[in-house]
């Protein structure tokens, strides 16, 4: 492990060499082969398919298509398309002795991913982090193994082609001994970002030697307030909880006024046709009963969770000022939303919910880099230092200061 974090290193010291347009051209070449390998990465993930449970949630999140995989390579072509963002500058002044200060963009130099059952994020993660200047380290969850040694073998065979050395890109080995080998490398990476279940995350954090950036587990709410529109909510609801149900912007807890009760019958009779399960408190279960088919009485546990699956949980409430409590309680910083026709209610809740992203009358599922016009996202960042909200180029690159003059000393 020691040799493939000084090999890293020295890729990281070779890409600092690379001018915007090679850069550039190799993203726009891995497109290319992303597509043109499309049989060969679906026939690797078939593989992966093959070992996971029929009833697992996290099918959904593993599954490659044609068509998926042509997102993955405009994605890349997205992020060749953005501007750069190494070396440019931050700031200038200069100081009364004529000395002049320059803050200027730089890459972080060695990062390292830690993901589960999301093939999409080795290609997502190396397209931004080579576009920002620094080698990755991936370590790629067991789920989807064969898929990410199909991706790598693209990229790497990319980069060899433009005559960039290969370990710009390393996927680490199988096995709990190589995160824990990447965890402990503080002189040799700069950053750990992990992608991944509450679980994980908290691991990450509670093991790593290395900076962390934390892209936290979404447990995301919809708040229905009581000058919300029913149509509306409804489309909200529908859409933030069966899009993807299996990623970290669906949506966990529904949040209704206790004045908009008799209407959540036709707020939420579209999701029985997904088969979605709803754990409701004693009103909201009332609300329902008899007029939804998969309806159960909510626990104090159900609350605070992030489901990843057909499941969600309606609470009750006495107004804005609890259901801001609630999140506050249950919440994760990610991604909250009301649905409010009140200005004076979407202006509080946007200004007293801690979250990375505050919605109003828009579905949580938004929250992604490419859908902020980002291009592709290295994660959802859900603490308040360095990074927040959806993490692209600017995001993981730092920055330096270069001082010029002309002979000043320091008395």
């Amino acid at each position: 492990m020691n040799q493939i974090f000084k090999n890293a290193r020295s890729a990281a010291t070779a890409l600092l060499q690379l001018s915007t347009e090679k850069t550039d051209g190799v993203l726009l070449a891995l497109a290319d082969n992303i597509v043109a390998a499309t049989d060969e990465l679906m026939k690797a993930n078939a593989s992966d398919m093959e070992r996971m449970a029929a009833d697992n949630p996290k099918r959904d999140r593993l599954a490659l298509t044609p068509a998926r995989i042509a997102d993955i390579a405009d994605g890349v072509r997205a992020v060749a398309a953005l501007p750069s963002p190494v070396g440019n500058i931050l700031n200038q002044w200069t100081r009364p002795n004529g000395m002049t200060i320059t803050k200027v963009s730089v890459p972080f130099g060695v990062i390292g991913v830690i993901y589960e059952a999301r093939p999409n994020v080795t290609f997502d993660v190396f397209a931004l982090c080579f576009k920002a200047g620094s080698a990755v380290l991936l370590k790629g969850g067991h789920e989807a193994a064969d898929t990410n040694r199909a991706a790598i073998a693209i990229i790497r065979d990319t980069l060899e082609g433009a005559g960039i050395t290969a370990d710009a890109a390393i996927l680490l080995p199988d096995g709990r001994e190589a995160t824990a080998a990447l965890l402990e490398a503080r002189d040799a990476v700069d950053l750990i970002i992990p992608r991944g279940s509450r679980s994980l995350i908290d691991y990450v954090r509670e093991h790593s030697r290395v900076p962390v950036i934390e892209t936290g587990a979404g447990v995301c709410h919809t708040y229905y307030h009581s000058s919300g529109d029913l149509a509306t909510a409804r489309d909200i609801v529908r859409n933030a909880k069966t899009r993807r149900v299996s990623v970290c912007n669906a949506l966990d807890c529904l949040i209704v006024d206790r004045d908009r009760l008799t209407t959540l019958p036709a707020l939420c009779y579209e999701l029985s046709d997904y088969g979605v399960h709803i754990y409701a408190d004693e009103e909201a279960y009332n609300a329902l009963d008899g007029a939804y088919p998969f309806l159960h009485h909510a626990t104090a546990e159900d609350y605070g969770r992030e489901w990843l699956d057909y499941k969600m949980t309606i609470t009750t409430v006495e107004g804005i000022d609890e259901a801001i409590d609630f999140i506050a309680r249950n919440g994760s910083h990610h991604s909250e939303c009301i649905v409010a026709e009140n200005r004076e209610a979407i202006a509080r809740f946007q200004r007293d919910v801690d979250a990375a992203c505050v919605y109003a009358n828009v579905s949580t599922a938004f929250t992604d880099g490419g859908q902020f016009g980002f291009g592709a996202e290295i994660g959802i960042s859900t603490q308040k230092l360095h990074a927040r909200g959806p993490m692209a180029l600017p995001e993981i690159t730092t920055y330096k200061y270069l001082i010029a003059g002309s002979g000043q000393i320091r008395s």
